[in-house]
């Protein structure tokens, strides 16, 4: 009876953990959201307010309208940060806001380091060379990783790559790994697919994933060495096989030299020298 309580319970608090992790990250997300958009819905509510002081009184007052109208705000003022970011006048208007940052100190290595691992991340996301196994934390063991960018080593010109190896289930926290490009093992993983595999904990995840690098090809050349080295041994044969059909040849012409010679008249018959080295009568 308590064996059959406690699986009960196990299986029960089991089947609940994922909604609540699920509750909590929307929840969380949600009201930083609202956190956002609420000084603007104060804006709107004092801006109404002598047209219809009821209605301001519902924005500020009932909860869920106002956490709902604040999310609004904050999402539309996202989309059209990023309509003016896709024309040039925001692009410059960014860039003059950038350089006002830069006088502020410290808030510069912040900003720029945050600024360029979004650009990391926010590249090309279908290349497999951005999502990579490393060796990590042993020899024997893999971790998942992003390549942020390569480097040269200063000494022996061998190629490097920073990878970011994010923690599970919590990916803003990680390891920070530079390893030689040669080592990496990349994977045909989109940004996206890593991430929910390092979010889920592992749970969500292709069947199949590669732990060593592909072998190398052999290069075209020694694939047709054997032809190459069959071919060059009949070229250095056949100028042997061409001198014995030449001496052929001219030992008949010899021949039909010395039969002429026996019916020219009184003139000495000459000697041919044989074939095989001796001498003919």
């Amino acid at each position: 009876m308590a064996a059959n309580i406690r699986r009960n319970l196990l299986t029960g608090a089991l089947t609940v953990i994922p909604i609540l992790v699920t509750i909590f990250i929307f929840g969380f997300f949600l009201d930083l959201l609202s956190d956002i958009g609420r000084p603007k819905l104060v804006i709107v509510a004092n801006a109404i307010r002598p047209l219809s002081p009821v209605l301001a009184g519902w924005l500020l007052e009932v909860p869920w309208l106002s956490s709902g109208l604040a999310i609004v705000l904050t999402l539309g003022m996202f989309y059209l940060l990023g309509l003016a970011m896709s024309r040039m006048m925001g692009r410059q208007v960014l860039a003059m806001l950038e350089d006002l940052l830069k006088l502020v100190p410290g808030v510069t290595t912040i900003y720029g380091s945050t600024k360029k691992l979004i650009e990391a991340f926010q590249g090309d996301s279908s290349r497999s060379e951005r999502v990579v196994l490393i060796a990590f934390p042993h020899a024997r063991m893999k971790a998942v990783g992003f390549v942020t960018r390569t480097f040269a080593d200063e000494d022996t010109g061998e190629e490097l790559a920073a990878v970011y190896v994010p923690t599970a289930p919590n990916p803003t926290s990680g390891y920070l790994e530079i390893v030689p490009v040669s080592e990496l093992v990349p994977l045909d993983w989109s940004v996206d697919e890593a991430m929910t595999f390092v979010l889920s904990g592992g749970t969500t995840a292709p069947p199949r994933i590669r732990l060593s690098r592909r072998a190398a090809q052999p290069p075209e050349s020694s694939a047709a060495a054997p032809a190459a080295t069959a071919g060059q041994a009949a070229a250095d044969t056949g100028p042997s096989v061409q001198g014995l059909l030449g001496a052929r040849q001219g030992y008949l012409q010899a021949l039909r030299l010395s039969s002429a010679s026996r019916h020219s008249g009184p003139f000495p018959r000459r000697r041919m020298p044989s074939p095989i080295g001796g001498s003919a009568n």
